[in-house]
């Protein structure tokens, strides 16, 4: 199955990607706040979650990008790109 986006993004992945990103994160980070907006395989996150806090930005950002590696491995994946992620603490 192919699915058609902004830059005609081919993907095997069914379902809704953005309730895909929010589940993983929050699977990682019951606690966090997402907000997941984009298509074509490219995708804009934002996550606020007291998991961030005492962690530099890196760590954040490798916590969310942790959570959704399998939507972004792959031959086919549904995210190919995370084009802006933004982490904050409550």
């Amino acid at each position: 199955m192919r699915t058609k986006g902004m830059s005609d993004h081919a993907t095997d992945f069914v379902g809704s990607i953005e309730e895909a990103i929010t589940t993983a994160i929050k699977d990682k980070m019951p606690d966090a706040a997402v907000e997941v907006s984009g298509g074509g395989g490219h995708w804009r996150i934002g996550v606020v979650s007291t998991a961030f806090a005492g962690k530099s930005m890196l760590e954040q950002q490798r916590l969310v990008l942790g959570a959704i590696k399998h939507l972004i491995n792959g031959a086919n994946p549904p995210v190919h790109a995370v084009d802006s992620l933004t982490t904050k603490t409550p």
